[in-house]
């Protein structure tokens, strides 16, 4: 293997430098599959790594996505139907459909626009490693787009045909989707990643292989391939990939936090743009932290009342889950100017 096959330069897409980047593709990937694998082996152990996932960086996650809403002045004005105006919207839709159809809506929509939600970041992340890689050998996006996205898809057919009755112990109803169905997308799958991978050899060989991008690529192939098909149980396949998007998601936020306020504090955003100064990382994420832990125990807390008051956990739960795929789905788009300019990326693509 030569410098010229397998270079880490710069020119090679990385998002802030190789270490930072092998560590941010391969180590939160290998911590959601020793998440996964720790529940295989003893089943006893899911009530705890859950509460960890959801404790250290599920609730973490979305605080971080308040860090882009409300952490300063000119972001609270800009989103303030985002934060003000949506919950309501939402708790009230959620209330409805769980009073007037069943609970079991709530819990299939969430198998669902998880599954479509973790995709969508996934995807995002691969854009910007993409275009971080502007001027080296690349497929045409079209292709990518097809690769990336049949594993995903080919996850939740499959998921759906072996219809599963329970989801983390709620009730569930699935799409019925035909055996023949399954097989052709995984025929698909099968197909286009090995030509994807046949034309990252010829990329190597030739010296050009975008190593960051092909390396953040096969992370989400792992991922989607163990979450939604290896393991039999729906429930640990879930723990495995949302483990891994919770913690992608805290990383890249501080990632384009730290990028945004680079040249040093900002009166404008004077807190948010401190803690998010290099040197100050722990502080971030410790701030981030101790506000999720606050909301951690309120919601535990607060279930007898929840039960009291006859408003399940479920709803409330629901309602932040989808809240925060809808503020997601506005606020990180990689074409935009903002997202642009503070990552560094190329113009070129959707």
């Amino acid at each position: 293997m030569t410098d010229a096959q397998i270079s880490l330069a710069p020119s090679r897409g990385w998002l802030v430098g190789w270490q930072f980047d092998f560590g941010f593709i391969f180590g939160i990937a290998a911590l959601a599959l020793v998440s996964g694998v720790v529940v295989l082996m003893k089943p006893a152990l899911f009530p705890i790594v859950l509460m960890l996932d959801v404790w250290f960086l599920g609730y973490h996650h979305v605080v971080s996505t308040f860090t882009r809403l409300c952490f300063d002045k000119e972001s609270a004005r800009q989103h303030r139907f985002l934060i003000f105006q949506l919950p309501i919207i939402v708790l009230v839709v959620c209330i409805a459909a769980g009073w007037y159809i069943g609970f079991w809506v709530l819990s299939t929509t969430y198998l669902y626009w998880q599954w479509f939600h973790y995709t969508r970041q996934s995807w995002g992340i691969s854009q910007v490693y993409r275009r971080k890689a502007d001027g080296t050998e690349m497929e045409p996006e079209r292709f990518l787009q097809l690769v990336f996205y049949l594993l995903p898809a080919t996850g939740i057919l499959y998921r759906s045909y072996r219809e599963p009755e329970t989801f983390l112990g709620l009730e569930l109803w699935v799409f019925p989707v035909p055996g023949i169905v399954v097989t052709v997308f995984a025929a698909a799958t099968i197909v286009s990643l090995g030509a994807w991978f046949a034309s990252r050899v010829r990329m190597y060989l030739r010296g050009t292989l975008p190593v960051a991008h092909t390396a953040y690529m096969l992370s989400h192939f792992v991922i989607f391939s163990v979450g939604y098909i290896f393991i039999a149980d729906i429930t640990i396949g879930w723990l495995v990939i949302n483990v891994w998007h919770n913690a992608q998601y805290v990383v890249f936020v501080w990632i384009f936090n730290n990028k945004k306020f680079s040249k040093g504090v900002d009166a404008k955003a004077k807190f948010l743009s401190l803690i998010s100064q290099t040197r100050n990382w722990p502080y971030y994420f410790a701030i981030c932290l101790s506000i999720s832990t606050a909301v951690y125990l309120l919601l535990s807390l607060s279930n007898d009342l929840l039960v009291t008051i006859a408003l399940p956990a479920i709803i409330i739960y629901q309602t932040i889950n989808f809240h925060h795929y809808i503020v997601d789905s506005i606020i990180w788009k990689a074409r935009k100017k903002p997202m642009r300019e503070t990552l560094g990326l190329a113009k070129s693509g959707a």
